[in-house]
């Protein structure tokens, strides 16, 4: 039997080792988990957000931190018929003068939703069921975007949840109805308004 050269056994030997280094190598790559991909956290707005804040005249969303809540929503052609239910129901002074209130405020549109039978009853007894339904629309404290999503009890005794983030946020009411927020976070003298396209009803 022929004996391999030193120089042969030598080389033979080292490319076994350079193998086994190698497949050691790559066992100990795939046994590394690929990094997971993070979602970017839902960016929260510092100031107005939403498409329906376009509705808003320009001077109007100047002055707004100035000036009291229920006054700054009768400059807003958008808000006209919840600022003469408001005024019906004798709240006007109520929201003027409470501070650090948020403000759910629906639409015209949305309050050409409801239906003209149960508009009438509401409107036939201003200071009970109006004024239910209007306080139901607002919250007694600041609610930031921050702090918007979760369960509230609103100024009637009845809770609204929130769900959403960042600039998209929607409403489910305790009558199992849902509203979205097309404006937020606009801020007058004494409270943060969210402007709403579904009028919320409270369970009766």
């Amino acid at each position: 039997m022929k004996t391999l050269r030193p120089t042969r056994t030598l080389i033979i030997a080292t490319a076994i080792a350079a193998l086994a280094v190698s497949l050691t190598a790559c066992s100990k790559k795939s046994d590394t988990p690929a990094p997971v991909a993070s979602t970017p956290p839902a960016t929260t707005a510092s100031g107005p957000f939403g498409a329906a804040c376009a509705a808003i005249p320009a001077a109007v969303a100047a002055a707004a931190p100035t000036v009291p809540v229920a006054t700054a929503a009768s400059q807003i052609p958008a808000l006209s018929t919840l600022v003469s239910l408001v005024g019906a129901a004798g709240l006007a002074n109520t929201l003027n003068t409470t501070p650090n209130i948020t403000v759910f405020a629906p639409t015209n549109d949305a309050f050409g939703k409801v239906d003209a039978a149960t508009l009438q009853a509401l409107q036939a007894d201003p200071t009970g069921k109006l004024a239910n339904v209007l306080k139901y629309h607002v919250f007694a404290g600041d609610l930031t975007p921050e702090i918007l999503a979760g369960s509230h009890t609103m100024l009637n005794g009845g809770q609204i949840t929130i769900n959403g983030a960042g600039q998209n946020f929607t409403i489910a009411t305790s009558s199992n109805g849902t509203s979205n927020i097309v404006c937020g976070n606009v801020k007058t003298a004494n409270a943060r308004v969210y402007v709403i396209d579904t009028v919320l009803v409270p369970a009766p």
